[in-house]
C-alpha cells in the first residue's frame, strides 16, 4: 500500500492502537495476543491498526491483513524519547513490513547528540518511500517535524511530555492548530476516552484519529471507571 491509498483508507477514520507492554494483564512474555484485539478492531470497521514491537506487528498483519502503524518502545541511556528512537528500531519495523513507522518526533534529548531533525533527515535518506509517522506533544514540534520529512504528524505525545498540555482528555487546540498549519495529514491521538471525544477530534479538522487504551487496555478502563466511583464517594 502506497502512501496515497493509506491516507485515502484512514481519511475520516478511526485507527485502533492495539498494544500491551509489560506489566499489564494482556502482555504475555512467550506470546502475542494483540491480534485477537486487532480482529476485533478490524470486525468493528478499523482500517488500520497501530501497534508495538516487531512480534505484534507481525502476528497483526497475518491476522488482519490491514494496514499497520508500527513502533518499538524501548529506553536507552541518554534517550528522553523511547517510541523507535534509533535506527535499529526503524530497521526492524521495515523488515516486518511494517506500512508506517512511527517514532517520537518530540524534541527531547537524544544519546546520539544529533536532533530529531537530523534523526529524520537520516531515516529518509536510507529508507525515502517509507511512510514515517511523527509522534509529537507541540504545536512547534509538529511543525518541526513536518518540515523535517514527517508524512503524517500524530499529536500522540501530548500530556506525556512535562512541558505540553496536561489534561485527562485529548487535546483539541493542538489538533486544530497542526490540522490548519501544518501542511502534512494530523493524526489526532491521545487521551480520546469516549466516542464524543472522538467525534470531537474528527471536528477539528485532522485528517484521521488513534483510539487505544479507551478501547484494548482493560487494566485502565477499569481503573477509571473505579477512580470516578471512588471519587464519587462510594
Amino acid at each position: 500500500m502506497d502512501k496515497n491509498q493509506f491516507l485515502e483508507a484512514i481519511h475520516h477514520k478511526m485507527i485502533v492502537s492495539c498494544q500491551a507492554i509489560p506489566g499489564e494483564p494482556l502482555y504475555v512474555e512467550d506470546r502475542s495476543v494483540m491480534y485477537l484485539m486487532a480482529r476485533a478492531a478490524k470486525m468493528a470497521g478499523s482500517p488500520a491498526i497501530r501497534t508495538s514491537s516487531v512480534r505484534d506487528v507481525i502476528a497483526i498483519k497475518n491476522e488482519t491483513s490491514l494496514p499497520v502503524i508500527g513502533l518499538i518502545k524501548i529506553r536507552y541511556e541518554g534517550y528522553e524519547s523511547y517510541i523507535t528512537p534509533t535506527m535499529r528500531e526503524v530497521d526492524e519495523l521495515i523488515a516486518v513490513g511494517s506500512d508506517v513507522v512511527a517514532l517520537d518526533c518530540t524534541m527531547r534529548r537524544r544519546g546520539d547528540g544529533t536532533t530529531i531533525t537530523q534523526f529524520l533527515s537520516q531515516i529518509r535518506t536510507k529508507y525515502p518511500d517509507i511512510l514515517l509517522m511523527a509522534d509529537v506533544s507541540t504545536y512547534e514540534e509538529g511543525m518541526n517535524a513536518a518540515k523535517g520529512g514527517a508524512d503524517i504528524v500524530g499529536t500522540t505525545m501530548s500530556g506525556y511530555t512535562a512541558y505540553s498540555r496536561q489534561a485527562d482528555g485529548p487535546d483539541l487546540e493542538l489538533m486544530r492548530c497542526l490540522a490548519a498549519d501544518a501542511g502534512v495529514p494530523v493524526i489526532g491521538e491521545g487521551k480520546i476516552h469516549t466516542p464524543e471525544q472522538a467525534v470531537e477530534a474528527l471536528r477539528t479538522g485532522v485528517w484521521a484519529i488513534v483510539v487505544g487504551g479507551a478501547i484494548t487496555r482493560p487494566l485502565e478502563i477499569a481503573g477509571r471507571f473505579q477512580k470516578k466511583i471512588a471519587e464519587a464517594g462510594f
